[in-house]
């Protein structure tokens, strides 16, 4: 387990670097200012369906189903039809009607900037359609406990968007937005193919083509009833993103771009620790439950709860503390000024605040999932997103930004607090024995020590800059 929770955690820290070298280049290319927000907007619907899809909520309704299904070629390939189907439609939707649909996802955006957004929208959501196929493909491999693409291949939309952007960095910034939406359809196909061909060496394609030509008959009631609460269940924190991107046009222009900055610095310890240790565990988890291996299963959350909280306590140490020297290191250059550093980093904070809870909560939802509780944490997910839009509408107009940010957090530890109860809080404090509860308090004093130093090492590579 702990060798391809290691390969994760090296895929995705690839593809997170990757992610920031992109983003340093956006904020010196292009900046904090109404174009970046037109492409963040543009990109924002279809990479929110993508984190839904790709960060567990098909794979938790899928790879359960699957495994039980007696004739599984054949249920393969007809859950790939009627998604693929579902997505191309509602993908030519969006194009057919842009416009309003780009009216109601940056409602405050003047005319102009709604214009300018509108086939921006349309183009960037043919990557939802490419990251399906991805998403669908890397929960067979999961099947096969090949991780290793599915790790890296987020790596190749990131190399995509960095070679687009080089290539127009001497245009106008209204042409340099287009280029970036071709590079993510670019990288989307890219990520495709590599899926495509591990697919075909590990015989997935093979058993496809069976699927689709067997005459036999599959049950997929059990995928469907899981599959929505699933979704919702595995989304609260996305949506909450999206909805502070919305709320975020009506403030001043340069807004959502702090979210935005801050949210992927809030996502690079989220992927790193969290995504990539639930991605692991899962599968395991939910075979060992089937197998009526309750307490193997309950044994290998344990572990993986003190390894993922050392992980979190250390990581938001380091972000809170120095919030302003990371982002100042990373993007203070160009057209991101001292201004928009000060901005972003108040913002991360607000965000990491919800670190800890959203981290552990994806967790314990993971053993939730693998008991076929869908329902439930679809239904603390709806508290979750309520109590953060009821505090993102409270916040928003004494802390503007950074109110926002805060709500997400807000609406994070409602949610860990919910499944937590769900799970049983009797059960959870059995996970609090004396030898963790001490390395806890040593991790915390060694976070802090390194937070500190951390600190001192921006600012000297900062100056050294």
């Amino acid at each position: 387990m702990i060798k391809q929770i290691i390969i994760n955690f090296l895929g995705i820290f690839n593809s997170r670097i990757l992610g920031f070298i992109r983003d340093l280049l956006s904020a010196s290319i292009i900046g904090a200012n109404i174009y970046s927000d037109i492409f963040f907007v543009a990109f924002k619907f279809p990479n929110l369906f993508r984190r839904i899809f790709a960060e567990g909520a098909f794979t938790q309704a899928f790879l359960p189903s699957f495994s039980k299904c007696k004739y599984k070629p054949k249920f393969a390939y007809k859950v790939f039809i009627i998604f693929f189907s579902a997505i191309l439609m509602l993908t030519i939707f969006v194009n057919l009607f842009s416009y309003p649909i780009t009216s109601v996802l940056a409602f405050g955006f003047s005319e102009e900037a709604k214009k300018m957004a509108s086939p921006l929208v349309a183009i960037n959501f043919w990557y939802l359609d490419f990251i399906f196929i991805v998403t669908f493909l890397a929960s067979l491999l999961q099947y096969k406990n090949h991780f290793l693409i599915p790790a890296f291949s987020p790596a190749l939309l990131n190399i995509s968007l960095i070679i687009f952007l080089l290539i127009s960095q001497n245009l106008p910034k209204e042409k340099i937005i287009w280029y970036l939406s071709l590079g993510v359809l670019v990288g989307g196909i890219a990520q495709v193919l590599a899926h495509l061909y591990v697919a075909y060496k590990k015989k997935i394609i093979k058993l496809l083509i069976i699927g689709a030509k067997s005459k036999k008959k599959v049950d997929l009631t059990s995928f469907k009833k899981n599959f929505l609460p699933s979704v919702f269940g595995n989304s609260t924190a996305h949506i909450s993103a999206f909805l502070d991107t919305w709320l975020a046009s009506f403030l001043s222009a340069g807004s959502i771009s702090y979210l935005y900055y801050a949210n992927r610095l809030f996502q690079l310890p989220f992927a790193l620790f969290v995504i990539a240790t639930s991605t692991v565990i899962f599968p395991k988890i939910t075979k060992k439950l089937a197998n009526n291996q309750e307490n193997e299963a309950f044994e290998i959350l344990k572990k993986s709860f003190w390894y993922l909280f050392y992980a979190l306590i250390l990581a938001t140490t380091i972000g809170v503390i120095s919030s302003k020297e990371i982002v100042a290191l990373l993007f203070e250059r160009g057209a991101f000024t001292n201004k928009d550093t000060i901005q972003t980093s108040i913002v991360l904070i607000m965000y990491l605040i919800g670190l800890i809870p959203f981290g552990l909560n994806k967790l314990f939802s993971s053993y939730l999932y693998a008991t076929h509780k869908h329902l439930k944490a679809a239904k603390f997910s709806a508290i979750s997103l309520t109590v953060n839009i009821i505090a993102s509408l409270i916040l928003i107009l004494p802390l503007k930004v950074y109110g926002l940010a805060l709500a997400s957090s807000i609406g994070g530890i409602v949610l860990f607090f919910l499944t937590i109860k769900e799970f049983g809080i009797k059960r959870f404090m059995f996970f609090f024995e004396k030898k963790y509860l001490l390395l806890m308090i040593l991790v915390v004093l060694i976070s802090i020590i390194t937070a500190i130093g951390f600190k001192h090492l921006l600012i000297y590579l900062k100056g050294a800059i």
